[in-house]
């Protein structure tokens, strides 16, 4: 059964979506990183939603811009099978990229910085879904909580998950992708973990 569905962009990271999106049985639909515009029947009272639904031809008042939507679908389209063209080197650069230190992968927070010239894992945004060829990357798995876990993500040192507690006053969950900085741990948002083919 085909089908296209409007949801959230975190549901990206739902244990029972993500599996789907992993074995290409569920990817995303044309989007082009634009913000749905509903109908509503509340009076739009938000000054920056009223500009940006008027600058689109819809009225203002009775419109709004909902952020972070997508389609979701198994529904064949061109831009799935577009080759996202990779610039940057790694090698010669390496201080450029940091790696997890509890997971052998690279943290690249912008799809744009994808290096050409890396043959391992790379942890992404969760955003690179929009951009991704089955034929020029493999999902390897999701660096967040227990599906970091099932990806082989190490749990945090009890020195990290105290200071990420106590000093912080965040959440340490264990399979979560994270790297020391100066003494901080820094947890990134949801990474999707991938590898050129």
């Amino acid at each position: 059964m085909k089908f296209l569905i409007i949801g959230h962009m975190n549901a990206i990271t739902y244990k029972e979506v993500f599996p789907l999106i992993k074995n290409n049985k569920v990817w995303l639909g044309v989007n082009n990183n634009q913000s749905f515009v509903f109908e509503s029947p509340y009076e739009n009272t938000l000054e920056d939603n009223k500009k940006f639904c008027e600058q689109k031809g819809y009225n203002g008042d009775k419109y709004i811009k909902v952020p972070g939507i997508n389609w979701y679908t198994n529904l064949p389209h061109k831009k799935r099978n577009e080759k996202l063209i990779l610039v940057k080197d790694y090698h010669g650069h390496e201080d450029d990229y940091r790696k997890y230190d509890n997971y052998d992968a690279i943290e690249v927070s912008r799809v744009v910085n994808i290096p050409k010239d890396y043959a391992g894992n790379i942890g992404v945004p969760i955003t690179f879904l929009d951009k991704y060829n089955p034929k020029q990357f493999e999902i390897v798995g999701l660096g967040i909580s227990n599906s970091g876990l099932e990806i082989g993500v190490k749990p945090y040192t009890e020195e990290h998950k105290k200071y990420r507690k106590e000093v912080q006053k965040r959440a340490a969950v264990n399979g979560d992708l994270y790297m020391v900085e100066n003494g901080i741990v820094k947890v990134p948002y949801a990474r999707i973990l991938i590898k050129r083919r």
